[in-house]
């Protein structure tokens, strides 16, 4: 603890035991003291920790099941019920792990951490508030006893210990060896060791380590009260400064707001503009599109052209535009008085094909034309034949042979 400047309430007044000081804490309510105790605490020099009085905190273990401590931040105040002689729903309950299936539990009244809270409010950046016991040094298998003016601060436990009347201490002591509790070693701190060791048990006097000093000879050896159980929490514990923020940094934040509004109207402007241009390039390819094949639907008119036009070019294969037409017109051709009275191409994936109205002299020249076009490695169905005059009209029906 030698970088915490420790915090304790003293018949009333606030009273700061500051590391490395002298035996005596300084008083807050004298001109400078709290001043002094900001700046430390504003270059991080200083940890203050308020050391909540031990004779307004009790302090107990709690063994749980695994059912109780999945739920046991709602049902801790109920578990103690019959254990506190208040009622529950004025007690202010904390707790901190011992073990995987046990607590140490710290409880006082809620009128008592308000007082506190009121009385601390002008002290900065207190985190921590520690009952007063668990600040005292602590060993396994030994207790710590400081004689503080007329109070005895004990502490017995990892998380166990208490503040009474000095002349409260025999008996506190005496309850404390009848629960099974035996300690190995007492180190106590007083000042006249022969008055002060007579406030022990018979069985206890020849365990005692007296040392002189007062509450901060033994806060000079304690832990760090990190490790120790803090009553701040729940409805208690320390909130972000949320409010003073926003007031230091409105400003900006207003400037923020502004900026990034106008990047979103900014945006959407752009957006509206693209999102037009975009609908006119569309339009316009559409209508482009258009000129070329007035009738189907327009899905990917660039792809969609450059189908149409590979289909008009012809390729090595039998689909294309002109090798078909050239397979049929000499198949026309070698039939005299057989002519081509119009053509409609059709284009796919699967390849193009042709329908023909075609006039001949009569249905056996129709016939032989069909023929010519198979044998030319095509395939010609005629879908219909009539007679016009002296002629013959027959629709044809030519694509790749399947």
């Amino acid at each position: 603890m030698h970088n915490s400047a420790v915090i304790r309430l003293v018949n009333g007044r606030l009273a700061w035991y500051a590391p490395g000081a002298s035996e005596e804490p300084r008083w807050l309510d004298e001109d400078g003291v709290l001043e002094r105790l900001a700046e430390g605490v504003a270059r991080q020099r200083l940890a203050p920790c308020f050391a909540a009085p031990g004779a307004d905190v009790r302090l107990l273990r709690l063994q749980l099941t695994p059912e109780e401590k999945k739920h046991i931040g709602r049902s801790l105040p109920f578990m103690l019920e019959e254990r506190v002689a208040a009622d529950i729903e004025q007690l202010h309950f904390a707790s901190a792990p011992l073990d995987k299936l046990e607590l140490a539990v710290a409880l006082c009244s809620t009128d008592k951490m308000r007082a506190w809270q009121a009385q601390l409010a002008d002290v900065p950046g207190i985190r921590q508030w520690i009952p007063e016991p668990l600040l005292l040094p602590w060993q396994v298998g030994e207790w710590c006893i400081v004689l503080d003016g007329g109070d005895a601060i004990v502490r017995y436990d990892r998380c166990g210990g208490f503040s009474v009347e000095r002349t409260l201490l025999p008996s506190m002591l005496a309850g404390l060896l009848a629960s099974g509790t035996q300690p190995g070693a007492i180190v106590f701190y007083g000042r006249e060791q022969a008055a002060d060791i007579a406030l022990l048990p018979p069985s206890l006097q020849a365990q005692a380590q007296w040392r002189r000093g007062n509450l901060y000879s033994a806060l000079l050896l304690g832990e760090s009260p990190r490790s120790a159980l803090n009553l701040l929490q729940g409805e208690f514990a320390v909130r972000l400064p949320v409010a003073r923020w926003w007031r230091e940094w409105r400003a900006v934040a207003a400037v923020f707001a502004l900026a990034f509004g106008l990047q979103l109207v900014a945006t959407y402007a752009d957006y509206l503009k693209l999102s037009r241009e975009n609908l006119a390039l569309r339009a316009a390819v559409e209508s482009s599109y258009r000129k070329a094949y007035p009738r189907g639907a327009v899905v990917d008119a660039e792809t969609q052209l450059r189908r149409q036009l590979a289909s008009l070019r012809g390729s090595g294969e039998a689909s294309g535009f002109v090798q078909l037409v050239e397979r049929v017109g000499a198949a026309i051709a070698g039939n005299n008085g057989t002519a081509i009275d119009a053509i409609n191409y059709n284009f796919s994936s699967r390849g193009g094909e042709m329908r023909m109205n075609i006039v001949a002299a009569d249905f056996e020249a129709v016939e032989r034309v069909r023929s010519d076009i198979n044998k030319a490695g095509l395939e010609a169905v005629m879908e219909s034949s009539s007679a016009q005059g002296d002629k013959v009209r027959a629709r044809l029906r030519v694509g790749d042979r399947s």
